[in-house]
């Protein structure tokens, strides 16, 4: 005879109440949580069960009637699991199974996307498939394009051609520069256009930045149209990327950060009058560097910017930052403006005119309005008296970056920043890209005192400096580092800018290099030595990247 006994289950606490509702339910879940880590922890106690009698019986207890192996974890641990891995971690555990795979692009793993892509059609199939996954859903892009160098030298056909074929090579060279230069716009154009087509309906998008860079396709100047009317002759790819942008801006209904910055044909005056009011009075940051539009048109007004009255990061082009505009963001509905990124292009300047930008007392009025206002400005290839009209007194310049091809900056340009910005400057970038390194401007020609010192001297709050391609003298570079002790986090120089004096190479005791590095990394308190490969500091080789990241983090640390 058989009998069945009935054991009555456990009833959960506050069952009869209806006050206990809550409480069943997390009685409940609590429960499913330990019945899946016990699940876990047999798992895994069997996968570490020795060989032999006694390690098999533990592993078929613990994985008595359950399908061994990761396939038999639930969804929810993996992404769980996966959170705590790094992105490329996450792609390469992806590879261990279909089950695996599926949980990879769970929404929650992949809050913030950041993608630097090489501007190559083997980057085409990735880029579709990532943003596939991850665009429909994904808080944070920022999206990066960088240029191969196409247009450098690479042993073409004009290189050892000698006296007969110097014409000939010089043309089959040039057609071949001109049949990379369409390569790489065309496929620009489509990595733009797939980025944006996989994010157009995106209402969950808090912040978008892009970057695009272009210089390698214009550095003979602005790009000729001749290519473009070529890769798209009728303008519609242009055309498009422009819709889906302003369509983008349309269909947002979180957007807290825009940037667009050296992206081609992307931005157009009439872009931000996509956005809603409601987006546009939230709006936290908001740049538009584009120093390739045309004639007087601006990517903003000051009419425009009336709507973005919760900005505390702006970053445009110096021309297009006027007077009014200044008005408008010392008025008492907008929130006080906390990091301003301004660009001073020759190509803007040549085009649009300084006579409208703010003067002395709207800067005063803008340092009223935010005590904590900080400004960062980079230029490009300016002539020293434009410098001295943009160089206003009450501007709180924190950090500047000078960088040329054709124009240097003088000596009187570095003594004006070290006494006017002497109780704001962190960051002085000094970078000079010469084709003779033979005779590298002297910033202390004629001058009692180096300007270099003296900026190190009265600047108690500079934390970075970097020179390339003006004459360091290294008795001065030594000054430098004793003046800024420990505080001077960052001193990067490059060996071909650093020069002696007559004195220190006559004397056979000593040698000058090694007592450079020696007394430098002593004033430091650290080990210091000279930039050996330019190349291998993207602050000198990529400067509008360089200027790009820096606005980035310059904006986001408020």
């Amino acid at each position: 005879m058989l009998l069945f006994l009935s054991v009555p289950q456990p009833r959960p606490p506050g069952a009869r109440t209806r006050a206990g509702a809550a409480r069943v339910a997390r009685w409940r879940r609590q429960r499913l949580r330990l019945r899946q880590l016990r699940r876990l922890r047999g798992l895994l106690r069997g996968l570490r069960g020795r060989p032999g009698a006694g390690g098999r019986r533990r592993s078929r207890m613990a994985l008595c009637g359950q399908a061994a192996g990761a396939a038999s974890l639930p969804s929810e641990l993996i992404v769980h699991i996966f959170s705590f891995l790094p992105a490329p971690d996450r792609l390469r555990a992806s590879a261990s199974c279909s089950h695996w795979r599926e949980c990879l692009f769970y929404p929650a793993l992949w809050p913030q996307l950041r993608i630097c892509l090489r501007v190559s059609p083997a980057e085409q199939p990735r880029l579709e498939f990532l943003m596939r996954k991850c665009g429909w859903f994904v808080r944070e892009l920022r999206v990066e394009f960088a240029a191969e160098n196409y247009l450098s030298g690479g042993g073409g056909p004009g290189d050892g051609g000698g006296a007969d074929g110097g014409t000939g090579g010089e043309e089959v060279e040039a057609l071949q520069l001109s049949t990379r230069w369409l390569e790489v716009l065309r496929t620009y154009l489509e990595l733009v256009l797939c980025v944006l087509v996989s994010i157009r309906n995106n209402r969950n998008l808090q912040k978008f930045s892009l970057f695009g860079d272009i210089s390698v396709l214009q550095q003979q100047g602005s790009l000729s149209n001749t290519y473009l009317s070529k890769v798209d002759p009728d303008g519609k790819k242009i055309k498009q990327i422009q819709q889906l942008f302003e369509e983008i801006l349309s269909n947002s209904r979180q957007l807290k950060w825009l940037s667009c910055g050296f992206m081609l044909e992307i931005v157009t005056p009439t872009s931000l009058s996509s956005l809603s009011n409601a987006i546009a009075n939230t709006m936290e940051h908001l740049s538009l560097l584009d120093n390739t539009t045309p004639g007087n048109s601006t990517l903003i007004t000051a009419v425009e910017l009336e709507r973005f009255v919760s900005l505390s990061s702006l970053a445009l082009d110096f021309c297009d930052f006027t007077a009014e505009m200044a008005r408008v963001l010392t008025d008492s509905n907008h929130v006080p403006l906390q990091r301003l990124s301004l660009l001073v292009h020759n190509v803007s300047v040549m085009h649009k005119s300084l006579e409208n930008m703010p003067n002395d007392e709207h800067w005063k009025a803008l340092s009223r309005k935010s005590t904590s206002l900080r400004v960062y400005i980079m230029a490009f290839d300016i002539k020293s008296e434009d410098m001295f009209k943009i160089l206003k007194p009450s501007i709180p310049l924190e950090r500047i970056h000078f960088d040329s091809y054709i124009t240097c900056v003088s000596g009187a340009i570095v003594d004006l920043i070290s006494r006017q910005y002497d109780k704001f400057l962190t960051h002085f970038i000094l970078m000079n890209d010469v084709i003779d390194t033979s005779g590298f401007p002297d910033l202390s020609d004629n001058r009692n005192e180096d300007p270099l010192v003296l900026l190190a001297w009265r600047c108690t709050k500079l934390s970075l400096l970097a020179i390339h391609g003006y004459t360091v003298w290294a008795h001065n570079l030594i000054a430098i580092a004793r003046l800024r002790g420990s505080d001077l986090k960052m001193l990067e120089v490059t060996e071909e800018s650093i020069d002696f004096d007559q004195g220190e190479l006559a004397d056979q005791d000593v040698d000058p290099v090694h007592n450079l590095i020696e007394q430098v990394s002593l004033g430091l308190g650290q080990p210091w030595h000279a930039v050996m490969d330019i190349e291998s500091l993207g602050v000198f080789t990529e400067p509008n990247r360089h200027f790009y990241r820096e606005m980035q983090s310059f904006s986001e640390d408020i």
